[in-house]
């Protein structure tokens, strides 16, 4: 999971910054979500081994965009 959060009333430009991304190669699926305080989130799913597989990640937004480095999660489903 990938999340940053805008300048504010810069939300509309971090969400097209987001979807606009091509990774390295594609995931097996994506979803680009808002959220409030100009919040965007992508999420991957990765045919992967384990968290520490190494796999494409969206790079930083240029720092006037984004208030705050950009925060990265791994999950795995476990059901």
């Amino acid at each position: 999971m990938w999340e940053a959060r805008a300048v504010q009333g810069r939300g509309p430009e971090l969400l097209e910054w987001a979807r606009s991304r091509v990774l390295a190669r594609e995931p097996l699926r994506r979803e680009v979500l808002r959220a409030p305080q100009d919040r965007v989130l992508v999420l991957t799913w990765w045919e992967a081994d384990g968290l520490d597989a190494e796999l494409p990640e969206l790079p930083e937004p240029d720092a006037e965009l984004i208030t705050r480095p950009v925060h990265r999660w791994r999950f795995e489903s476990v059901e």
